[in-house]
């Protein structure tokens, strides 16, 4: 078993749980950007679109459900149940600086020129960079809710984990994917700043504070 793909997964999971708990308990998405939770949902409704023709395993299959069903509910919940509380004049990244780009990269960069593959590794090019909508929130702000901290270390941990299970899997079934690897690396990178933050003040007990 490849515990380093489980625990990515398994934080991957966490990460949902804890922005869910995060919303209901304090019937709030403040500090929440609605533009990367939008961007999930396409990255995971390109990516699955072989849900239904091509069956890997059941926990595959699961996963799939899960992963659109909860990024579908979450953009539910920001959009329509608490959309009071999300304040668009702080969630101001431009998208279109990342959905253009990466259909582009789509079109050159993938294994096979197909709807299904050119989708595939546009979710891939997408989810790199998705965050950023989010981490542009925490700069203009300068602080976040501890939750959220959470809900955001632990989607940085699983992309993390996801270096070691390609490194694995190289090694154990000579697989590379280099759209993959590629796009991890740069997502990882981008939490670098992020993670110092989080272990050195939140970790400690302190608030979420950017340096001045």
């Amino acid at each position: 078993m490849n515990l380093f793909r489980l625990f990515g997964d398994l934080s991957h999971l966490a990460s949902i749980f804890i922005l869910l708990h995060k919303i209901k308990t304090s019937r709030s998405c403040r500090g929440i950007s609605f533009k990367t939770q939008a961007l999930y949902v396409g990255i995971f409704v390109t990516r699955y679109l072989d849900l239904f023709t091509r069956w890997v395993s059941l926990y595959n299959f699961l996963m799939k459900l899960f992963f659109i069903g909860s990024s579908c509910f979450i953009l539910y919940l920001m959009r329509y149940r608490f959309r009071p509380t999300h304040d668009p004049s702080i969630d101001t990244f431009r998208i279109e600086y990342i959905l253009g780009p990466c259909f582009l990269l789509s079109l050159v960069f993938n294994y096979k020129f197909t709807l299904l593959e050119v989708l595939w590794s546009f979710s891939i090019f997408v989810e790199s960079v998705a965050i950023l909508p989010q981490l542009f929130m925490l700069q203009r702000t300068g602080e976040a809710e501890t939750i959220t901290t959470h809900y955001l270390a632990a989607l940085g941990v699983y992309r993390a984990l996801y270096i070691p299970n390609w490194i694995y899997r190289y090694f154990t079934e000579g697989v590379v994917d280099p759209i993959a690897v590629t796009a991890g690396i740069i997502q990882t990178g981008l939490y670098l700043d992020f993670f110092y933050v989080y272990f050195t003040k939140v970790l400690q007990g302190e608030k979420f504070e950017l340096p001045a």
